[in-house]
């Protein structure tokens, strides 16, 4: 079983920068494939993020503002969100996998975090 965290939403304006973060506990962390998802109102969870190993994933609308990262040494993996937008506004979610994917779909991830909040004014 593995247990995540995530924090470090918030209500920013347009063009500001956010860093999420989601502690992991209850696995070795270093195997995990781990996922950042978002659902905003009214709107189907859709993939954000994915780092597998040394491998990662965007979804093209944050390709080049958004970056993966995981410290396998603090059990934590991060969303570095730059040049946020209105249209990311949405509750963040932090998934892990058990197995190496590069499946950008929620039935690739086996865990899931309760969310956090990111709010984009304009």
């Amino acid at each position: 079983q593995v247990q995540l965290v995530e924090s470090g939403g918030g209500l920013v304006q347009a063009g500001d920068s956010l860093r999420l973060s989601c502690a992991a506990s209850g696995r070795t962390f270093a195997t995990l494939t781990m996922g950042w998802f978002r659902q905003a109102p009214g709107k189907e969870r859709e993939f954000v993020a994915g780092i597998s190993w040394s491998s990662t994933a965007y979804t093209d609308s944050v390709k080049g503002r958004f970056a993966v990262s995981k410290d396998n040494a603090k059990n934590t993996v991060y969303l570095r969100m730059n040049s946020l937008k209105p249209e990311d506004t949405a509750v963040y979610y932090c998934a892990a996998g058990r197995r190496p994917t590069t499946d950008q779909t929620m039935g690739a991830y086996d865990y899931w975090g309760q969310g956090t909040q990111v709010t984009v004014s304009s």
